[in-house]
Parts: structure tokens; C-alpha cells; sequence
């Protein structure tokens, strides 16, 4: 039989919180200026310097956990649009729709060249290709999608959509919807004109993070 977790004590559940708070700050504060100091972040979640200093040792360290935890996020999302045995276009959509709306590849191209890529980041980098290809691979034989599309188009729509910024949040995410849905309409298409060029490779996305 499980036992039961014990509750944190008062001091790590503020810890806890503060931590989370960071890190929605980071994500909010990088991902509208990837330059700003980590002070920045610190006055945006409402905590002191030497509280982010405490678990970050640097912006560099702060920015390899965003990313990290940002690919671990999106790969939860992969892997649940495969267990999912309905419609396979329709749970691509539902896939894209819920890829948007956790803010993956809002920060792919803010981040890059900004910290550190451990080999650990690059063979979940891997499972991630690997994963979003099946995915792919099963919604074009149950004939939902355009032959053409590959992993890179994804992670290239995505970060289109999140560079939306266009009124306040509520506007900004209905619109990001808006321009997702005439997307999925067109990657739906499979009968039309063949795209201009291939899309981007792994390595091609993967060299945006090099120093």
C-alpha cells in the first residue's frame, strides 16, 4: 500500500511557491526581451534577488531550466495525442491546440544561443523529434495531413503563433487560435499545390542553440 506523502512544512511550501512564481515571471520576462537582466525577473515575480539567487546560480542556469522544463512539457503533449485512439486528425488538432495554449515554442528562438545545451537536453531533443514523427506519421496514413509536413514545420508554426502580440492576453490568445485554426486548415489540405522547399531539419533547429 502507497503511504501517504507528508505536507511540506510552511517554509518549503513558500519555497515551493516562490519557485513557481520564478519561473512564470522568467518564461513572462524572456519570452518579451531575452536580454533582460535577471533582476528583472526577481521584480516581476515579487520576490528578492537573493531568493531566485537561492535556486538559480545564474540567468544561464535559470534559462537551461525554463527550456528543460519546457521540453519535458511538450514531449507529456506528444505522448498523450499518440495514446489517443480517436480521430488521428483530430487528435493532431487537439495536439496543436494544447501546444499553443502551454506556451510550447514561445521560448525555442527567444532562448537560443542563451545557455548551455547538456547532453541530456539534446537526447530528450531527440525523443521529442522522434515522438512528434510518429505522431506525424500516423495522422498522414489515416489521410488527415498534407504529405509534405514534417517535425521542423510544427516547431516553426508554433513559434509563429506565440510571436503574436496583439491586444491584452485575452485578445492575444484568441487571435493566436484564430491564425492556429486557418493553419490546421491548410495542413489539412492534402489535395492542394505542393509546398516550396522542405522544412526545417533537426539539425537545422538544433544549431539555433549554439554559442
Amino acid at each position: 500500500m502507497e503511504t501517504a506523502r507528508a505536507p511540506m512544512s510552511g517554509r518549503k511550501a513558500q519555497a515551493a511557491r516562490n519557485d513557481e512564481l520564478i519561473r512564470e515571471a522568467a518564461r513572462a520576462v524572456f519570452t518579451a526581451d531575452p536580454g533582460a537582466p535577471i533582476s528583472a525577473v526577481a521584480e516581476h515575480a515579487g520576490v528578492g534577488i537573493s531568493a531566485l539567487y537561492r535556486r538559480y546560480k545564474s540567468k544561464e542556469d535559470l534559462l537551461q531550466k525554463l527550456a528543460d522544463e519546457g521540453m519535458d512539457r511538450y514531449l507529456a503533449e506528444v505522448e498523450a495525442a499518440l495514446a489517443d485512439d480517436g480521430d488521428a486528425w483530430e487528435a493532431f488538432a487537439a495536439f496543436m491546440r494544447r501546444c499553443l495554449d502551454i506556451g510550447a515554442g514561445s521560448l525555442t528562438m527567444r532562448l537560443a544561443g542563451g545557455f548551455e545545451v547538456t547532453e541530456a537536453m539534446s537526447r530528450k531533443g531527440r525523443e521529442i523529434h522522434l515522438a512528434t514523427q510518429r505522431l506525424l506519421e500516423r495522422t498522414r496514413e489515416a489521410g488527415g495531413l498534407r504529405p509534405e509536413i514534417e517535425v521542423g514545420d510544427v516547431s516553426v508554426i508554433l513559434e509563429y503563433l506565440h510571436g503574436i502580440r496583439i491586444g491584452d492576453d485575452e485578445r492575444m490568445n484568441r487571435l493566436r487560435h484564430r491564425y492556429l485554426a486557418l493553419i490546421l486548415d491548410a495542413m489539412n489540405l492534402a489535395d492542394r499545390h505542393a509546398l516550396p522547399g522542405p522544412a526545417p531539419s533537426w539539425q537545422e533547429l538544433a544549431t539555433r542553440y549554439d554559442d
